[in-house]
């Protein structure tokens, strides 16, 4: 089993920036995968940005250049910096662990980006 808490959503004016966290309850080392999601009203849920099994990144096309991933896998947590917001960036971010076969979610974190 594996507990993901996301934070760090909130309300940002377009051009702004925030750091959204998710901390595991046991080491994302033992997790394949991780990665951030996000689901805007409507929409189906999208990876936003991911490690691969091969310790590698990716990222969706919209947020190249302004949206990086990171981990510290002392304090058990990745981070998604978020620069250059837009107001398309707006949905929930939800944090996502595979571990032995199954898929894990955090409880997702809102953000907004609006005047």
């Amino acid at each position: 089993q594996v507990q993901l808490v996301e934070s760090g959503g909130g309300l940002v004016p377009p051009g702004g920036s925030l750091r959204l966290s998710c901390a595991a309850s046991r080491s994302i080392f033992s997790l394949n995968v991780m990665g951030w999601y996000r689901q805007a009203p409507g929409k189906e849920r999208e990876l936003v940005a991911g490690f691969t099994s091969g310790g590698g990144t990716n990222y969706a096309d919209s947020v190249k250049g302004r949206f990086t991933i990171s981990r510290d896998i002392a304090k058990n947590t990745v981070y998604l910096q978020m620069n250059s917001l837009k107001p398309e960036d707006t949905a929930v971010y939800y944090c996502n662990g595979y571990y032995l076969g199954n898929d894990y979610w955090g409880q997702g974190t809102q953000v907004t980006v609006s005047s």
